[in-house]
């Protein structure tokens, strides 16, 4: 649906985007990070024709936001960081404004805006002003312009940003439902978002791509460890002695004490399963254990460990999925190496659901 392709802006000397290559599916959901500064925002605004790029191609729907830039904005509802609103016009004169720039159907245009508004859950404040209104009704009716036309492909940049818990909540539903008739880019710097809505993410940092693939699999790619949380009710000398005497376990710590038993933080190889070799050696000694579970990095920690690396001197991993090589054969010798995974398929929605 989304096919972007060498896309380079530049300023002068400074490269504030630099040869981008990605695909987005139809019917996909997916994240784009990055750090402010990173180019996230100027790659979204190229995708959308709102800013015309120095070289490469954006395809929309198979359309070349250069050459066809009309045929482009039909299909793409755009949510920038600060949406556009018009503050002195009531929510419905706004929406029916944008409806008549969309050039929406005269006889589907109403019944349209209503079930818009009744989704974002605006139409309480159909007839306020608004510059009235609250941030998040502000957010809202912004996400709601969005939406007008139908388009296919949905660009939604910091979508949640004002709302209280419970709207932020809501307006991630409502972009997974979104998701199954929409092709989705989503901005966020809320990891636990991202890692709740999306199907796959792209972190770019410095105008460059450092990473593409599953939330799960970006993570598991960089943990250097197993690590693991075991309660276990026995002397501390003789448990983390017993601990380490287990094959492929690096380090154990104490981590809290509990009325009934002590919590370790055990460090171990690499995909290595702890639990039975743990269960047998405990056993051993007598010492019951009351809980174990693995522990495993989050977006978040994710972000921050490929962030803070230069993307210039980053080597060694994948930075693109294997589809995406394909269908740029001919750059991927000169792109930048990140992501070390062969097998990052999308995940399914159906696994996202049972998630």
């Amino acid at each position: 649906m989304i096919e972007v392709l060498n896309l380079t802006k530049s300023y002068g000397q400074i490269k504030a985007v630099r040869d981008l290559n990605f695909t987005v599916k139809k019917g996909e959901i997916l994240g784009f990070l990055g750090p402010n500064g990173a180019g996230k925002s100027t790659t979204m605004n190229m995708i959308t024709g709102y800013l015309p790029s120095t070289s490469g191609t954006v395809k929309v729907a198979g359309y070349d936001v250069s050459v066809e830039p009309h045929e482009v904005k039909k299909r793409v509802g755009y949510l920038p960081e600060q949406p556009p609103l018009y503050t002195d016009l009531t929510v419905i004169e706004y929406l029916n404004f944008v409806s008549d720039l969309k050039k929406v159907d005269r006889k589907k245009k109403k019944s349209q805006i209503s079930d818009i508004m009744e989704l974002v859950k605006i139409s309480d404040v159909r007839n306020r002003l608004i510059k009235n209104l609250s941030k998040g009704y502000k957010q809202r009716v912004g996400l709601a312009q969005a939406l007008i036309g139908n388009p296919e492909v949905l660009i939604l940049d910091e979508p949640t940003v004002g709302l209280d818990p419970n709207q932020i909540i809501e307006v991630r539903k409502l972009i997974k439902a979104l998701g199954k008739e929409h092709t989705i880019i989503l901005s966020s710097h809320i990891m636990q978002e991202i890692s709740a809505v999306c199907e796959r993410i792209i972190i770019i940092n410095k105008g460059q791509i450092v990473a593409i693939d599953t939330p799960e699999n970006l993570t598991k790619s960089l943990e250097g460890s197993a690590m693991y949380s075991v309660r276990i009710d026995g002397p501390k000398d003789k448990v983390i002695a017993a601990l380490k005497n287990i094959v492929g376990i690096r380090n154990v710590k104490e981590n809290a004490k509990f009325e009934d038993g002590i919590e370790y933080l055990v460090e171990a190889d690499k995909d290595l399963d702890l639990r039975k070799p743990i269960f047998f050696e405990m056993a051993k000694h007598g010492y019951p254990i009351l809980e174990i579970k693995p522990i495993s990095m989050n977006l978040e920690e994710a972000f921050i460990k490929i962030t803070s690396m230069d993307p210039d001197k980053v080597s060694g991993n994948e930075q693109q999925n294997d589809e995406e090589k394909a269908n740029t054969e001919e750059n991927t010798d000169n792109e930048e190496i990140v992501n070390n995974s062969e097998d990052s398929e999308e995940i399914s929605k159906e696994e996202k659901e049972d998630e």
